[in-house]
């Protein structure tokens, strides 16, 4: 059964994959903010990256196939534009202000009048708006914790997340504009070109230059998920395919470039598989909401509070406590900002429509 099939019911497991992603962020963080070693996570050291690493590659291939839908299925630019600002900003914009303004005066190691400096208003500026980078400090805030002075580490990815909406919606602009002169080009067949190269430019990147880069590796596994995307009708979900794919990663677990490359090329369709294949009471989690990027953008300064008060804390306690005020937050955030925010996309009066053929 192909993608497609899967994908007309409407009920998937998207939910609870990108839930578990960004618990695995918190799990991997916990490491590093509890003990200051960049390098403590266990699987780090076992394979070459961490469990936050795999969850943001899983975050961006969800999130390729995710935009390329809602692009196509968009009845204009501006319908497009607008889903994807009610997604992000409601909720950073709240976070941020939360953090700068509440947070931030409580465990300031400074007096107010000098925490409230130029370094806070720029703090909520680029946060919010992402375009103009990240930043991760605030004055005074978390300087005794051993990760110091890191506020929302995790925010880092929000940029480049950005940067792939805005990609997609050039490439789809311009392939309307050029399709019109050179018809056998098209949309779909242009993402899965850029989906092949970038990942055998992020392949080769780790091959020859035995680094990671984070633009190509992000937009590799992003435009994997539209590729997904563009040919759903064309792609099949089996279990003994997704099975034999996890292999070479197990096999090849003590040979880091081995690991990695095989890791590359398997992650998006053992992704998809459990995105769309599981079935019976898994799919009941629908039921209960989107919290995933409620605890994306509030584990990381949760964690850092839990380091702030209780300093002896363990990496497993940190992961606990952290993980109970990480949902609370998340569970707030969703139901009284990000699901009231997407309510608004459906009283926008759509204009310049366009037709979406791929």
């Amino acid at each position: 059964m192909s993608i497609s099939n899967q994908l007309k019911s409407k009920n998937n497991n998207f939910n609870l994959l990108r839930l578990i992603a960004a618990f695995a962020v918190l799990i991997s963080h916990s490491y590093p903010l509890a003990t200051g070693d960049g390098n403590a996570e266990p699987l780090k050291k076992l394979i070459g990256i961490t469990l936050g690493h795999i969850s943001v590659d899983i975050f961006f291939i969800t999130s390729g196939f995710l935009i390329t839908a809602s692009l196509l299925r968009s009845k204009s630019i501006t319908d497009y534009i607008l889903a994807r600002l009610l997604r992000i900003y409601p909720a950073l914009i709240a976070s941020t202000i939360l953090t700068a303004f509440i947070l931030g005066p409580l465990v300031t190691s400074i007096k107010l009048p000098d925490y409230f400096s130029y370094a806070t208003f720029t703090y909520i500026i680029k946060n919010s708006l992402l375009i103009f980078g990240v930043q991760f400090e605030l004055p005074g805030v978390f300087i005794n914790v051993p990760w110091k002075n890191a506020v929302n580490g995790s925010l880092w990815t929000l940029p480049y997340e950005l940067k792939m909406y805005f990609y997609l919606l050039v490439i789809f602009i311009a392939i309307k504009k050029i399709s019109a002169v050179i018809p056998l080009l098209s949309f779909k067949n242009t993402i899965l070109t850029l989906a092949l190269l970038s990942v055998l430019l992020h392949i080769a990147n780790h091959i020859y230059l035995h680094k990671f880069d984070n633009s190509i590796r992000l937009f590799s596994f992003f435009f994997s998920g539209a590729a997904f995307y563009c040919f759903i009708e064309k792609i099949k979900l089996e279990k003994k395919i997704a099975v034999a794919m996890l292999f070479p990663p197990l096999i090849f677990a003590g040979h880091p470039i081995l690991f990695i490359c095989s890791y590359i090329l398997i992650l998006p369709y053992i992704v998809f598989y459990f995105s769309f294949k599981p079935t019976g009471a898994i799919r009941r989690f629908n039921q209960f909401g989107d919290y995933s990027y409620g605890i994306y953008i509030y584990a990381f300064p949760s964690q850092q509070l839990v380091m702030f008060l209780l300093p002896n804390s363990s990496v497993f306690e940190l992961t606990l406590i952290s993980s109970l005020l990480t949902f609370a937050l998340a569970y707030f955030s969703w139901h009284l900002i990000e699901k009231n925010s997407l309510k608004l996309k459906k009283s926008h009066p759509f204009k310049n429509r366009v037709k979406h053929e791929v």
